[in-house]
């Protein structure tokens, strides 16, 4: 590696911008937070974060160019990570109060209220993440990650057809249910919990997403 990685957060209206800014710095990155396409095109790795409802995650990401930058990068294999919303949106679709809004489909399934007794589920929980993790790597098996979110995705629906394919690593939480906390499926990294705010712990997951990059 050669100098910082330069990250950009993408700044769509709906996203603790400021905060993944400071712990993104804090792993020593360049970062920048910015809507601009060419800056987001062509960093070393595009943050997309996500607070409030998906349907209006999804219409202010449209309303910035983002659904387009995300899906070019991934063509091209440029690393992108979501967090909370940001994660979500990439699913296929999201069910509120009802309503049912397309997400970028990037993987199969659907973003449900949590089948809980006390919703939102908000404070610190422990994953089960993959032995083989890069994400988690360095991270003990009782690390806590901080979640805010009243909805999530229940079942993984995603096939790797092809044997040549890596299949998705997937670590799973669980409130009520268990649910999908992560993915990592090639340059497309996500967290249903904000590293941003998890201390020692989301330092070290960022660390390990920058250190991909």
């Amino acid at each position: 590696m050669s100098g910082p990685r330069k990250v950009v957060v993408f700044d769509y209206g709906f996203g603790n911008v400021r905060s993944a800014e400071r712990a993104l710095a804090r792993t020593g990155a360049d970062v920048e937070i910015t809507r601009d396409y060419d800056k987001a095109m062509n960093a070393d790795g595009l943050l997309v974060p996500g607070v409030g409802a998906f349907a209006a995650c999804m219409h202010g990401l449209k309303e910035a160019r983002g659904d387009w930058i995300i899906e070019r990068r991934l063509a091209g294999g440029r690393p992108v990570m979501g967090i909370c919303v940001g994660m979500q949106i990439l699913f296929a679709r999201g069910i509120e109060h009802g309503v049912e809004t397309e997400g970028l489909d990037e993987w199969p399934g659907s973003v449900e209220p949590l089948q809980a007794d006390i919703v939102p589920h908000m404070g610190w929980n422990t994953v089960e993440a993959p032995a083989d993790s890069e994400l988690f790597a360095g991270l003990d098996a009782d690390a806590r990650f901080y979640f805010v979110h009243s909805y999530a995705v229940h079942d993984w629906a995603m096939e790797t057809l092809n044997s040549r394919m890596h299949a998705p690593k997937v670590t799973w939480s669980t409130h009520g249910k268990p649910f999908v906390a992560a993915v990592e499926n090639g340059a497309l990294w996500a967290t249903q919990f904000h590293p941003e705010k998890s201390g020692d712990a989301g330092a070290q997951l960022l660390t390990n997403w920058i250190g991909t990059l």
